[in-house]
């Protein structure tokens, strides 16, 4: 069933919560640096998946990467309370006026 990026926020700090990441004393504290951490070595391993082929080895995987990296960067965004909504539809807003060369 479809949710929104609110409801996809709470489900990741319930499971978040439910591992212990957030307590004080965890062994993977989720601070903003270390999430943000997190997505560039995700999406490094999203990289991977097209190393020496134009088409991904295997999709089902990649899924997997791809399910990783926006977790992080929904966690990222509810920890340093970026409304991650209104920044995609900005963002979208923004190129919308822009021009690339090439």
């Amino acid at each position: 069933m479809p949710m929104s990026i609110a409801e996809l926020t709470d489900a990741i700090n319930r499971f978040v919560t439910d591992k212990g990441w957030y307590a004080p004393d965890s062994v993977f504290p989720q601070t903003p640096r270390n999430i943000a951490i997190s997505v560039a070595v995700e999406a490094a391993e999203i990289l991977e998946h097209f190393q020496f082929h134009d088409e991904p080895r295997n999709r089902e995987a990649l899924a997997g990467e791809l399910a990783d990296v926006a977790n992080y960067l929904f966690q990222l965004a509810y920890l340093l309370d970026i409304d991650l909504e209104q920044a995609i539809l900005a963002k979208l807003a923004e190129n919308y006026g822009r021009t690339w060369d090439g």
